[in-house]
């Protein structure tokens, strides 16, 4: 199977016709269909462990703030993947994985799934973030993962290139540092340089200016770490928004 990072962006795209939006779908019926999907998102940061969804019916998670009615109404109701959880769990060898099975789907996962396969009927769960962990641990724990793409289990990272929500300007160019920092990780990823992606920081000034905070980013590192040596990368919605927000997506596929 591909793998994806995918820039979510703002939850409206769940229910606004965009070009971000319509690039979801038509990814959704460009790669193969996958036996059940499995997101890391930058919503679900569990500091100091490692958690698998494995609930049998995961619940939509409304995990954001001042929308539209209609958004809050959503709903994406596709089954869990407690069998892939638990194979999921037994793949981990980094962490001591445990299942959670109390929690949803946040709208990492759901709000792009929901313009992908809007038939809600692909098993789906996730897998959380150590927060109190380095770039290179996630790095290190995807490659744990990399079986899964072999049972046709489709992973993708959900968070954004580029993340600064206090500088968000709305119907503003994008800021000089936003565009830079994204242009250069899309080089670095094209040159299969997952070191200098991983050691993010090392870009000084423009890489703390674009993610104050990492949940975004981790995504994208989760991502990288399925890469095989035989993959090649496409990328789409390669665009910063407000300013502060990079949109840029990857899928990735033997070439």
């Amino acid at each position: 199977m591909p793998f994806m990072f995918v820039g979510h962006g703002s939850p409206m795209n769940a229910i606004e016709d965009n070009v971000f939006s319509r690039n979801w779908s038509a990814m959704g019926r460009k790669v193969p269909r996958p036996s059940a999907i499995l997101c890391v998102s930058a919503h679900w940061l569990t500091p100091g462990s490692t958690q698998v969804l494995a609930t049998e019916v995961p619940r939509t998670i409304h995990d954001f703030g001042g929308f539209p009615a209609e958004l809050y109404e959503k709903r994406y109701p596709a089954p869990g993947a407690p069998d892939h959880a638990e194979k999921t769990i037994a793949l981990i060898r980094k962490a001591e994985a445990i299942a959670d099975y109390s929690r949803g789907l946040d709208h990492g996962t759901w709000s792009v799934l929901i313009r992908m396969y809007p038939e809600a009927d692909i098993p789906t769960y996730q897998l959380s973030i150590d927060y109190a962990q380095p770039p290179q641990y996630h790095y290190e724990l995807a490659q744990d993962l990399r079986a899964l793409r072999d049972h046709g289990v489709l992973v993708i990272g959900s968070g954004n290139l580029v993340h600064n929500l206090h500088a968000l300007r709305v119907g503003a160019a994008p800021f000089d540092w936003a565009e830079e920092f994204d242009q250069r990780m899309a080089g670095l990823i094209t040159a299969g340089d997952d070191a200098g992606v991983v050691d993010f920081l090392r870009m000084g000034p423009i890489a703390r200016l674009a993610h104050p905070t990492h949940d975004h980013f981790l995504p994208l590192i989760y991502a990288l770490g399925l890469r095989g040596q035989r993959d090649a990368i496409e990328y789409f919605n390669d665009e910063v928004v407000m300013s502060s927000v990079s949109m840029r997506s990857i899928v990735a596929r033997p070439a």
